[in-house]
């Protein structure tokens, strides 16, 4: 099995989530007590956000870089930013490695063209919404994302600084999120991305009005699917 690298802490509640479905998806594959070679470097996210806040990506960029040579110097045989916001700066951090760094971007589009769609509506921070990295990275990969409007990103925004990065789930906050996924979908929208690692713990991507992708969910996946390729060979061989 290839061991796992992640890069955690923002937040720390979905890099719980992170170590909880790789651990669950590598024994579902090998059955009894399997589980993941993982090795975490997980950073303070207040200096994340303040790097964030006040512009400075290079800032993050070293954090982040340094966390990903560490996780390589420690035996990690891939590396994964377990958080979408902070892909902005993707291309820096797998710089920094010969590793492999498995995008989230990426594996999320590859899940949703492979299921049919093509016009995906993007929740996240307001960075991942406005920023051009995810949605011109998913344009290129053949998709037409939408995000919502300028109120609604702040709305989406605040729910995952303000309370779900804080273990705060308010059924009012799902109840605004569901409003702004209603209203995407009159406007043309033919899915939904929960594309903030947080957003899983307030919405079921399987109980919306449209089709959900949780990106949590499809990285954790891409990340198993990697670690246990080797052992697949194997088999074959």
């Amino acid at each position: 099995m290839r061991m796992i690298g992640l890069i955690g802490g923002m937040s720390f509640e979905s890099s719980a989530v992170y170590y909880r479905l790789i651990n669950e998806a590598v024994r579902a594959e090998l059955g009894g007590l399997a589980s993941a070679e993982i090795v975490m470097r997980s950073v303070n996210f207040a200096d994340i956000v303040s790097y964030q806040k006040a512009g400075r990506w290079d800032l993050a960029e070293k954090a982040l870089g340094d966390a990903a040579a560490a996780l390589e110097r420690a035996g990690a045989d891939c590396v994964l930013i377990c958080t979408n916001t902070m892909h902005l700066i993707a291309d820096a951090v797998a710089s920094r490695v010969i590793v492999p760094l498995i995008h989230i971007v990426d594996e999320t589009a590859a899940a949703i063209k492979a299921a049919g769609f093509k016009r995906p509506l993007l929740l996240a921070t307001r960075y991942t919404m406005e920023h051009g990295f995810y949605t011109d990275r998913m344009t290129a990969l053949g998709l037409n994302p939408m995000v919502p409007d300028a109120d609604d990103r702040q709305t989406v925004h605040n729910v995952i600084f303000d309370e779900l990065c804080c273990g705060s789930v308010k059924e009012q906050s799902r109840n605004a999120y569901l409003a702004i996924i209603d209203k995407a979908k009159a406007n043309g929208a033919d899915c939904v991305i929960l594309g903030c690692t947080e957003i899983c713990l307030l919405l079921n991507p399987n109980e919306l009005a449209l089709p959900g992708f949780d990106s949590t969910t499809i990285h954790c996946q891409s990340a198993v699917d990697f670690a246990l390729q080797a052992l697949e060979l194997r088999k074959i061989a």
